[in-house]
């Protein structure tokens, strides 16, 4: 080999064994099986009707991107601020920041990256309104990492609310309206989805809940128990009113729509009971129940808005 190959082929050295366990740590961190919740961006324009409009679905996409390069910033943060309570949570601290695998000034630095970029995704896809919405985003969520996490029934309306934001942000961004009913079945029904994890969590871990999750002290199995009844109640009533009366009230395949919500309500009820601690996503990507309750539902519900 001669000496100019040589040179050339230390150019293109192979990365180290510590450099690969920081490029998966940062994947890891960054959580993109959980990029899943960021589709609720496509809810408003799609049963608004104008989903398929190619600028429109182009706008909903930038949205997507935007807010899943704003989660995943926003976990690495949690995990810095996170780490010592989840070296004490079962699965959690095998979370590269609690484990070791990845410090806190590459995180700081992933996480600040991640942020930057999507406010700037936004504002350059879709301009000043998205931009709001991501920035709103970015906020509530930086609040929740350090301060209301810790303050009983705001932790879970905040972590609530981030499901309200993504859901918010399709229609902020392709401007179509946000009908009362909209905003009451992503209001109550993200209220539903946190309030089963916070039951699930406490049920399985026990006395030593207040240790991972301060606020998990302050409430009892009965309270949670109320907060998801009454919270799946009012998801499922708008619900109904947004079928026969919202966009898809011209055509049945809207009004039969409300099987599969409710029995797919019904099914993550269940499993949280059963103890499930996983987050929601991870249920529904493991759950074939979930998965096809799901499926029929995105079919029946475009059906009824587009078909009608």
């Amino acid at each position: 080999m001669t000496q100019h190959s040589l040179r050339q082929h230390e150019g293109r050295r192979e990365p180290t064994s510590r450099q690969r366990t920081v490029i998966r740590s940062l994947v890891a961190t960054a959580r993109p099986r959980q990029w899943i919740k960021n589709a609720l961006v496509y809810a408003a324009p799609g049963t608004a009707g104008v989903l398929l409009q190619p600028a429109n679905l182009g706008r909903a996409t930038v949205a997507f991107l935007a807010f899943c390069m704003a989660s995943s910033g926003m976990y690495f943060f949690n995990d810095v601020k996170d780490r010592v309570r989840d070296t004490a949570h079962p699965t959690k601290r095998l979370r590269p920041v609690a484990a070791g695998n990845l410090s806190r000034r590459d995180a700081w630095v992933a996480g600040a990256t991640l942020t930057v970029a999507a406010v700037v995704t936004a504002a350059a896809g879709a301009g000043l309104p998205l931009t709001a919405a991501v920035v709103a985003y970015l906020v509530l969520a930086v609040s929740y990492t350090y301060w209301l996490k810790d303050v009983v029934l705001v932790d879970v309306v905040a972590v609530a609310a981030t499901f309200v934001l993504r859901a918010a942000a399709g229609g902020i961004a392709v401007g179509v309206y946000l009908s009362s009913w909209f905003l009451l079945v992503a209001c109550f029904g993200a209220l539903f989805v946190v309030t089963g994890k916070r039951f699930a969590e406490y049920r399985a871990l026990g006395g030593t809940r207040g240790n991972h999750r301060k606020t998990l002290d302050d409430y009892s199995e009965q309270t949670l128990r109320s907060m998801l009844t009454s919270s799946s109640t009012v998801t499922i009533t708008a619900y109904c009113l947004w079928a026969f009366e919202g966009q898809g009230s011209r055509n049945p395949f809207a009004a039969l729509s409300i099987l599969p919500l409710v029995l797919g309500l019904y099914r993550y009820a269940l499993l949280r009971e059963a103890g499930s601690c996983d987050s929601p996503e991870e249920l529904l990507l493991r759950d074939r129940f979930l998965q096809i309750a799901s499926i029929l539902w995105l079919l029946l519900v475009g059906a009824g808005v587009y078909l009608g």
